[in-house]
């Protein structure tokens, strides 16, 4: 079976898409294949399928949901003698029903895999004591590479979905903020630097990101943009949340006033007041 949730959702059978057009059947099936292999407990499944207005009876609208669902998969697969039926693929437990299915391949488990080895790689990870900015960057972006899109892009989401697909935006900006800064130490600071300002817009009270713009701009001789991007960092912090930016992009900042000669080479650690790179 293939599962996938890092984008539209894909709930293959052997090569047979059971993914329900209905809003409601399929929102279930997202949450149970988000949590493959585990039980969702029914007040989980209630929860994210109608949040705290729940209708009369909502254990038996979600039976009726896992029935259009085991038809679904009735049709997908051709079961042959002793392989697990659609009852036993979306199996009821003691408190609620479990995707059950042998052997999947789920496309969060691929990224979560590439994401830690490129992380130990970067030096990102107490367990790992890597400094290959090389095979971090390669890790990093091919773990990046397994999104298709935003999580849950076609599937109406629940405040539970919601939670799991912020935990999995922010496992992604992590691994995205990594591997930019394996380039920089890798002096791609030419090739990124299109994609750092495109994702400074795009989140801009995003710290890391500025800073990482800002090397970025410093190191192709663009100090004054570097200059400007600080500023216009700073008067959107001080507009929309009343603070400043922290110090530790304040001495940046001011490194970058002094042409600071760390800046052309690798830069210290956060105590110093610089990025990690």
């Amino acid at each position: 079976m293939q599962i996938g949730v890092l984008g539209p959702l894909v709930v293959q059978v052997a090569g047979t898409s059971v993914v329900p057009t209905a809003a409601k059947p399929r929102q279930m099936l997202a949450l149970l294949a988000v949590n493959a292999g585990r039980e969702v407990g029914m007040a989980t499944l209630v929860e994210e399928l109608w949040d705290d207005r729940p209708p009369t009876g909502p254990a038996q609208v979600v039976q009726t949901y896992v029935k259009q669902l085991r038809r679904a998969l009735a049709g997908a697969v051709d079961v042959p003698c002793g392989a697990p039926g659609p009852r036993e693929l979306l199996r009821r437990g003691h408190t609620g029903y479990t995707l059950d299915v042998p052997a999947p391949a789920i496309e969060t488990e691929d990224f979560a895999r590439l994401a830690e080895s490129g992380l130990r790689q970067a030096g990102l990870r107490a367990a790992g004591h890597g400094d290959d900015p090389e095979a971090a960057a390669r890790l990093l972006r091919r773990a990046l590479g397994v999104w298709r899109g935003p999580v849950f892009a076609d599937v109406r989401t629940g405040p539970v979905l919601r939670a799991e697909a912020l935990r999995l935006d922010e496992a992604r900006q992590e691994v995205l903020e990594a591997r930019m800064t394996a380039d920089l130490r890798l002096g791609r600071h030419a090739e990124i630097l299109g994609e750092l300002a495109s994702l400074a817009e795009r989140f801009p009270f995003q710290e890391n990101l500025h800073a990482l713009l800002m090397v970025a701009l410093y190191r192709n001789g663009r100090s004054w943009q570097a200059l400007e991007a600080f500023r216009r960092l700073r008067a959107t912090c001080a507009r929309e949340l009343g603070i400043e930016p922290s110090a530790r992009l304040q001495r940046l900042h001011q490194a970058i006033l002094s042409s600071d000669p760390r800046l052309d080479t690798h830069l210290a650690d956060v105590d110093t007041g610089l990025v990690v790179l």
